[in-house]
Formats: C-alpha cells, sequence, structure tokens
C-alpha cells in the first residue's frame, strides 16, 4: 500500500474549534490577609493556621485546575497509545460476532485482547450512529440520507485531536479518490464516514484504503478505518467481513501488539433484534489479554476513551461520559 506523507496538523495560530469549554474546576479562593492581634504567642499560633489554610487552598486550586485538564485525566485513567486504529463494521448484534464460529479472527483478537460485552450502539439506523461516534452528538441526523458535506462545525474527534497538535486521518474503502465528498460509489457509501459532515476537518485526511500505511510508524496518531459495504458485512456475511479484517488489518494489530499502539474494532448499529447490544473488541500491548468490562457503554464512552488518550477536549455527549476501564496493561 501506498504510504502517505500528509497528515493533518493544526496551523500555526490557528483558532481551537468551536465550542464551549466551561472550566467546572475553578480553583478555590486563598485566603485573604486579616490583621492579626493579641500576644506573640496568639500571633505565631493564628499565623501558622492562616498560613496552612492558605496553603491547603493553594493546593486545592491547583489539583482542581489538573482536574480539569484532559491530559491529566489520560494519565489517571488510560494509556496514550503511539497509534490508535478504530475499525467500524455495520449491523450485527454481540452474539452475532462474539462465539460465532463465523468470526475466527475476530475471537482470537478477542481472546488476546480485551471485550466489552456490554457495549450498545445509541440507535437506528446507521448513519446517525457514526455521528455520535465521532462527534458526541447525532448531529441532527436521522436516517442514512447523504448529507450536505460540511453541514456542521461541532467539535468532533477529528478538529480536536488536530487541535491538541496530535495527527488525524481516515481511510476509506473504495473511496473514488482521496477527499472525495460524493455520496456514493460502488460499494463506497458516505453515511459511513462521518467527517465528510464537518467544516473543521480537512477533506484532504479522508483517504482511499489504498493508501494505508505498509509503514505502521507512519500512521497518524488516531485513524478511522471504513471498509466498503461488502468487507463491513453489511451486505455481506459476518465471515468475509472477519478475514478481510485479518487480511488487511491483521499485519497491524501484530505489530501494534508490541508497538504501543492500539486496535478497536467496533460496530455501529446491531440486527434490530439486541436490544442495539454490539461487539466491541480492543487489542494492543497495553491491553490485558482476555480481558473484559462488565460495564455498560456506548460510542460516546469510546469517543471519550480515545479523547483523554491524547489529552483533548470533549465533544457533545462525550462530556458526560466515562472512559472505558478495566481492560488496560496499567
Amino acid at each position: 500500500m501506498h504510504t502517505p506523507n500528509l497528515w493533518v496538523r493544526p496551523q500555526p495560530g490557528a483558532p481551537p474549534p468551536p465550542g464551549p469549554r466551561p472550566d467546572r474546576h475553578a480553583p478555590a479562593p486563598l485566603t485573604p490577609e486579616v490583621a492579626v492581634s493579641g500576644d506573640p504567642a496568639q500571633r505565631r499560633s493564628r499565623t501558622a493556621l492562616l498560613s496552612a489554610l492558605g496553603l491547603a487552598a493553594a493546593s486545592a486550586g491547583v489539583w482542581a485546575g489538573l482536574g480539569s485538564a484532559p491530559s491529566a485525566q489520560a494519565a489517571a485513567s488510560v494509556p496514550t497509545p503511539d497509534h490508535v486504529v478504530v475499525v467500524v463494521f455495520e449491523n450485527h448484534a454481540y452474539n452475532q460476532v462474539i462465539g460465532s464460529s463465523s468470526a475466527p479472527y475476530i475471537n482470537s483478537l478477542k481472546s488476546g485482547g480485551a471485550s466489552l460485552p456490554a457495549s450498545y450502539a445509541e440507535t437506528h439506523p446507521s448513519q446517525p450512529n457514526y455521528y455520535a461516534m465521532f462527534s458526541g452528538s447525532t448531529q441532527g441526523v436521522t436516517d442514512d440520507s447523504c448529507v450536505t458535506p460540511g453541514f456542521s462545525s461541532a467539535p468532533n474527534l477529528a478538529s480536536e485531536v488536530i487541535a491538541a497538535g496530535k495527527t488525524w486521518a481516515s481511510y476509506n474503502e473504495t473511496l473514488p479518490s482521496q477527499g472525495s465528498t460524493k455520496c456514493t460509489s460502488g460499494k463506497y457509501a458516505q453515511k459511513h464516514n462521518p467527517w465528510f459532515g464537518f467544516s473543521n476537518v480537512p477533506t484532504s485526511s479522508a483517504y482511499t484504503f489504498a493508501q494505508f500505511p505498509s509503514d505502521y510508524t507512519q500512521l497518524p496518531q488516531v485513524s478511522f478505518v471504513t471498509p466498503n459495504l461488502c468487507s463491513d458485512m453489511h451486505d455481506c456475511s459476518v465471515s468475509s467481513g472477519d478475514t478481510w479484517l485479518k487480511n488487511n488489518l491483521g499485519a497491524y494489530a501484530t505489530w501494534a501488539k508490541t508497538h504501543k499502539s492500539l486496535l478497536v474494532i467496533t460496530f455501529d448499529e446491531d440486527n434490530r433484534l439486541a436490544g442495539n447490544k454490539i461487539p466491541t473488541v480492543l487489542y494492543g500491548q497495553q491491553v490485558t489479554p482476555g480481558s473484559s468490562s462488565p460495564t455498560t457503554y456506548n460510542h460516546y464512552n469510546l469517543l471519550r476513551t480515545i479523547e483523554d488518550m491524547y489529552g483533548t477536549a470533549h465533544a457533545g455527549q462525550a462530556a458526560n461520559s466515562t472512559d472505558i476501564t478495566g481492560i488496560w496493561t496499567s
């Protein structure tokens, strides 16, 4: 595969992405200076007490400030991989994939990595889930109709990663050409590529899958891979999607295991028969082999986790969501 040499990086002097960034953890005020009267012993005692209170207040302010910083949250709860690759498959429930003989490769990644047996999508049909996963909101999208490119300027994973000085790209199988905003082309469908809906995500950061680097050190820090309508199990079988994953990203998964990187496999929605419970598997060096978390998670939790891995702001509902925990090696 061709290795592109352009990643999306913040431009000097570029403003941060739009959206409020409230400071919910303002430092506590320091104790004001007061006059101290009385004998020397009383003055020394009161002065020491006020100094201690002032130091405690200052410390509280410092720690509150750290608590509001995404990078501090990242250090506390989730690792920071060198590279994260998220692959999104289509329209299958948890039990259709996990434990299925039709998906031996995905299940091998589950055994060597982690699974989330209580992972859920937000809604139906497909497209709103992609927007939720990418921006913490469905952005008013309710169906699978093609959107007007750049219709939203809301914060999203890509705009946040870029603003934080990190690198981002998407790799889209059967995309007609790099940056193409075409609605459909053969087995390519824009509805599975939410980045095209945002004016703050450069279209040039949307590559064809043929441009996925063979030298994985050249990957951006955060990327999404969108298989086409057959490879993603939408039009074809679970087995076909499992084989596609092994053939096209198996080498990356093996490399990630020894190069501080991460592969995330998830689904947009279920088959409408399982309460929207979907498979989600994580595999990489910083994932505890054979682990799982019983916590209920959704796409917003996945978004929040990636944001906190790289110390970015939080888009939409990700701000009210928790990180995925209980599966990391440290």
